[in-house]
């Protein structure tokens, strides 16, 4: 593949790990007609009775520019700032920790949305890299004091704030809970690897946090969802367990076992870049129409904060003009699961989105996982 810092490499989970690094050429691969039909592990529905009322997100105080990068390798901060729409990144330093990020985020919610602690009946975090490998939900739980929540965590990449929020809508449809928070968070970061061009100047760290009532009002917030997965692409992106051999002194001649530790983020650029240009706005679609609204009815489209060119491209599939797209991944690069919330959080505070507003958000990534949700904030 003669591809290198192509549109392709740079997309959601990282670049394509046998490309050429001579080769500076940008050439977008051909887009295959948008499919027009259902198929794969398909689920969505309509309204659900929970609306959005608040919203926050923290980063890292430490900031990776573009042109720190030029330092680091070969790059510059033209070159990506055109291929990605990046500018500068967060970072978590060695010893800082995600939770904290995802607490400071919740407590931000919690306050815009006037509900207590305590009164939170689920926590959900959205997660491929805790702090722990357990997760960090009923850490998270404990420290807000949400004490009769029942806290989880949720690994769906980049697509996992969605699905977490979707999941937080059910319990909420069924009468479960009365009060959700749900938490997107990443720290990348720590799983690239800063030598190689073709990853570093992607990811960053953040966490975006989202509370969800079910406050008896007739005018629901989740308006219509739908979401995907198909396994069959799990080869094209992914950061699988590499284990190295551990020898057990068992009687006999022993066992070897292995000491449990994951590669770092790879992915075919040219094939995740078609998926995400192809699926994605069908995915939209599929949510617009169980909400029985369509493209019109939209005042914002917030994707996955992964590339400009795919957001470009599936706006301009969709036939919404780049105003009506929130974007901000040129301060915090591809935040993963995070990226949504954290978008969401400065355009609301930003007032850019205001109460009423219709937001269709949809977020793609490894698994291969996508799916949007259509909300009505406030």
């Amino acid at each position: 593949m003669n591809l290198v810092f192509s549109l392709a490499a740079l997309v959601s989970f990282g670049a394509t790990r046998t490309c050429s690094v001579e080769a500076f050429h940008v050439t977008p691969p051909q887009i295959p007609p948008t499919r027009t039909c259902v198929s794969l592990s398909l689920k969505a529905g309509g309204e659900l009775a929970c609306r959005p009322l608040g919203i926050g997100s923290a980063a890292p105080a430490t900031i990776i520019t573009n042109d720190d990068l030029e330092d680091i390798v070969e790059t510059s901060d033209e070159w990506i700032r055109t291929r990605t729409g990046i500018g500068e990144r967060r970072v978590l330093l060695h010893g800082e920790k995600l939770n904290a990020l995802s607490i400071d985020a919740s407590k931000k919610a919690l306050d815009m949305a006037g509900v207590a602690a305590e009164d939170i009946g689920i926590v959900i975090c959205a997660s491929s890299s805790p702090d722990d490998m357990f997760g960090d939900s009923t850490v998270i739980a404990a420290e807000l004091g949400c004490e009769d929540a029942v806290a989880f965590d949720l690994v769906a990449a980049c697509s996992g704030f969605l699905f977490a929020l979707v999941t937080a809508g059910q319990y909420m449809q069924n009468g479960a809970v009365k009060h959700a928070l749900v938490v997107g968070a990443d720290a990348l970061s720590r799983w690239v690897d800063w030598d190689d061009r073709n990853v570093c100047i992607l990811f960053g760290d953040a966490a975006g946090a989202m509370v969800l009532s079910a406050d008896g009002s007739d005018s629901p917030g989740v308006l219509g969802y739908s979401m995907h997965s198909n396994g069959k692409g799990y080869c094209d992106l992914n950061a699988p367990y590499v284990g190295s051999p551990r020898h057990v002194a068992t009687p006999g001649e022993g066992l070897e076992l292995s000491s449990g530790s994951y590669g770092g983020l790879g992915m075919n650029g040219k094939k995740v870049y078609t998926f995400a240009t192809r699926e994605v706005p069908v995915v939209i679609e599929e949510a617009l129409e169980a909400a029985e609204l369509n493209v019109d009815d939209v005042d914002w489209l917030l994707l996955h904060q992964a590339n400009i060119r795919i957001m470009e491209t599936v706006a301009k599939r969709l036939g919404i003009p780049m105003e009506k797209v929130i974007a901000n991944l040129d301060k915090y690069g591809n935040t993963s699961a995070a990226s949504i919330p954290v978008a969401l959080d400065e355009a609301v505070r930003s007032g850019k989105v205001k109460k009423g507003d219709v937001i269709a958000c949809a977020g793609f990534g490894a698994g291969l996982s996508w799916g949007c949700a259509v909300l009505r904030w406030g």
